[in-house]
């Protein structure tokens, strides 16, 4: 089921973000120190836990536990995660459908380098557009998404 997060979610939801990135973008940022330094569940979930960011994720909840979350900001999708031990069973695809259903989501912003998402999301109607820019503080691109 998805679901508006609420504030007992937050402890998961931080989990899920850590883990999630640091397994997908150790490898392209190549910084222990963001990776394992910066990045910590509990700064994590003390940033989430603003009602105003809060407000804006959703979570896909089965059999009691969150598997994965989508936060959504008007039109854009933010971030998508789906727990590491649960990708592959269609979860993330849900969350993206349901944004698209219930948000009407037109873009959404991807590391370049994230070629697994980028294809994920082309298999959603997703496509590139020659709109992109540096990460915040990294040498890496993000690129625009829109459908």
């Amino acid at each position: 089921m998805i679901r508006k997060a609420t504030i007992e979610d937050i402890s998961r939801i931080a989990e899920i973000l850590v883990f999630v990135k640091r397994m997908n973008y150790r490898v392209i940022f190549r910084n222990d120190a963001v990776s394992f330094g910066e990045i910590q569940v509990i700064p994590v979930a003390e940033e989430y836990s603003n009602p105003e960011i809060l407000d804006s994720i959703r979570v896909y909840e089965d059999e009691g536990i969150v598997k994965g979350i989508i936060r959504i900001v008007g039109k854009e999708v933010v971030e998508l995660y789906v727990e590491h031990f649960f990708q592959g069973q269609g979860i993330g695809a849900k969350l993206i459908e349901f944004a698209k259903k219930e948000y009407d989501v037109k873009f959404l912003w991807v590391l370049e380098k994230n070629t697994d998402a980028i294809r994920f999301y082309e298999a959603h109607g997703f496509h590139l557009t020659d709109n992109k820019k540096l990460e915040d503080g990294t040498p890496e691109y993000k690129v625009m998404m829109e459908r």
